[in-house]
């Protein structure tokens, strides 16, 4: 019992690793965000509960679907070959159980905030099952990965307030657009094998150099709708201050890397974006308060 309690306890770990949970960190803080904006405070510790809930059985499980529909094009792909469902790590059946558990939370947290959630949840779920077969077939695939983060403040404040503002569609956009530019950059590394596999990505399309000039267009556009959104709020200070130190941050991201040197994708995708997400929510809350 205790064996097999232990190999079970594994396979746990062996899935949070594979889908990166760590990366929840990208969208969460901006559906907090949100959440705050709603109420312009502190929302509720129920409602917050729940809403961290739903992001994360949704995260869980659109990861989760990337990982069973991609498995054979990772499989394929040198830098991807050595995640868990290639090398047999976990099985199909495995991922599916953990998608199924993850859509159960998501599917209880959505029952337990706004009505309006329980009418709008496959739009959100939809993205998460398309996204991973785009790559076959369009070079925007990066966007519909935007839309899929950018959701995360539009589904937390409907949570709350049970309908849609201005507020949380700029956010949205903002957030889409952040993410269709890193994942851009990120996207850049994989340039030889997605030409070999017939994949599609803006620099598979366009080439690297044009690949990265459009991620730092993209995020000038995620600057401006965060400022669109401390004018919605008529933000203090604090707002201003977070958004000037995120746009430092992604200057320096778009600086980590270039045509000739990629070696600094990682920092620029993980590390950098990490710090943007958490930022600008603790200088929305300083702003609220104070």
């Amino acid at each position: 019992m205790r064996s097999g309690m232990s190999m079970g306890l594994n396979k746990i770990s062996i899935f949070f690793q594979t889908i990166k949970f760590e990366h929840t960190i990208f969208a969460l803080p901006f559906a907090y965000m949100s959440a705050f904006l709603a109420v312009e405070g502190i929302p509720p510790f129920r409602d917050f509960f729940w809403i961290t809930v739903a992001m994360v059985g949704a995260r869980t499980l659109a990861m989760s679907l990337n990982r069973l529909i991609d498995r054979e094009i990772d499989a394929r792909n040198p830098r991807t070959s050595k995640r868990a469902l290639p090398q047999g790590l976990l099985s199909t059946r495995e991922v599916v159980l953990f998608s199924l558990i993850s859509f159960f939370f998501f599917m209880m947290a959505v029952y337990e905030l706004a009505p309006l959630c329980q009418y709008l949840w496959p739009l959100v779920v939809i993205p998460f099952v398309v996204y991973p077969y785009t790559k076959r077939f369009t070079w925007t695939n990066h966007f519909l990965l935007g839309l899929c983060l950018g959701l995360a403040p539009l589904g937390a404040w409907v949570a709350i307030r049970n309908g849609l503002s201005l507020v949380p569609i700029l956010l949205g956009l903002a957030v889409c657009f952040w993410v269709a530019g890193f994942d851009i950059i990120y996207s850049c590394q994989d340039l030889k094998i997605d030409k070999e596999q017939g994949l599609y990505s803006i620099p598979a399309r366009f080439g690297i150099k044009k690949g990265l000039q459009v991620t730092a267009l993209l995020h000038v556009l995620t600057v401006i709708f965060l400022i669109g959104v401390g004018l919605s709020i008529s933000a203090g200070i604090f707002y201003y201050l977070g958004v000037i130190m995120v746009a430092f941050l992604l200057a320096y991201e778009n600086r980590l890397v270039s045509p000739d040197d990629l070696s600094r994708v990682n920092e620029a995708f993980f590390t950098t974006n990490g710090f943007i997400s958490i930022l600008m929510f603790v200088f929305t809350v300083l702003s609220l308060c104070f």
